[in-house]
């Protein structure tokens, strides 16, 4: 039975999608079988694993025409990791939802059908907190959430938080918040460094101890289609990924890792 992690910041430009992809494809390389849902009508986690958002059937047929999500699947060239595609039709199916009387809960009943064929589900949420991210948010078992390492950082943060006390309260009493994952960190500015002390010290033990750097790589691979571990599996945005990936395992207890093996060393020159 797959845990279902909604990824999740109504702020643009934060991180989401990058994380969503190569989180499942971390997961897939470490033998997961993984499955990423593209909740966002933008379909950059559906062009970032390499496919034609025209082109294929997507997840809405799955909410809107009640298409099995099985027949919506496609698989990826990065071992174990399966996406269900979206499209920017994505943005109607929240107007033609809103008369249904389980419309919170569309998404939630569709990744039910597929749930026991994964040990992880990861959604890509769209940057709002409209109906499909809500949908993200009741069917998930979790919420991460990126954080940009910039001045506007805990900007509509909490927003964000209040929605998912909402949903906590009315819809998913259940749901967890996984953690905050600081994203695109420079470590030769000043502010980035402020930003993590201030996230750390406001949240402190929800913040994952990884920090995602810039790096070009993580810019480059999904013009190829791939995930960062299929890219270049060296790189510092590789190991970052690697290394959140450990995280997210461990707390979850599915791996033993020793203190010391917890983090890979990353080389400076890359």
């Amino acid at each position: 039975m797959a845990k279902i992690i909604a990824i999740a910041n109504q702020k643009g430009g934060v991180g989401k999608t990058t994380t969503a992809i190569n989180l499942g494809g971390c997961l897939g390389v470490l033998e997961y079988k993984t499955l990423v849902v593209d909740a966002d009508p933008q379909a950059n986690a559906t062009s970032g694993l390499g496919l034609d958002p025209q082109n294929s059937r997507n997840i809405y047929d799955c909410l809107i025409n009640d298409v099995d999500p099985k027949d919506l699947i496609v698989s990826t060239n990065n071992p174990n990791l399966d996406i269900l595609p979206s499209h920017i039709d994505l943005v109607g199916a929240e107007l033609e939802m809103i008369n249904l009387p389980n419309r919170e809960h569309m998404l939630k009943l569709a990744l039910d059908k597929v749930r026991n064929l994964y040990d992880f589900i990861v959604i890509d949420c769209s940057p709002s907190l409209g109906l499909i991210t809500v949908n993200s948010l009741t069917a998930a078992d979790s919420v991460m959430i990126p954080v940009q390492c910039e001045y506007f950082a805990l900007e509509g943060l909490g927003k964000l938080l209040n929605t998912i006390k909402i949903v906590q309260g009315r819809l998913n009493q259940d749901l967890e918040i996984e953690g905050i994952l600081l994203t695109m960190y420079d470590t030769r500015l000043r502010l980035a460094n402020q930003v993590v002390e201030e996230v750390k010290m406001h949240f402190q033990e929800i913040v994952f101890d990884t920090v995602i750097h810039r790096n070009t790589k993580l810019g480059e691979a999904p013009s190829y289609g791939e995930t960062i571990v299929m890219h270049d599996a060296s790189s510092k945005g590789a190991i970052n990924y690697l290394n959140f990936t450990r995280e997210i395992l461990q707390k979850n207890d599915l791996t033993k890792i020793s203190n010391e093996d917890k983090k890979i060393t990353i080389d400076n020159g890359r």
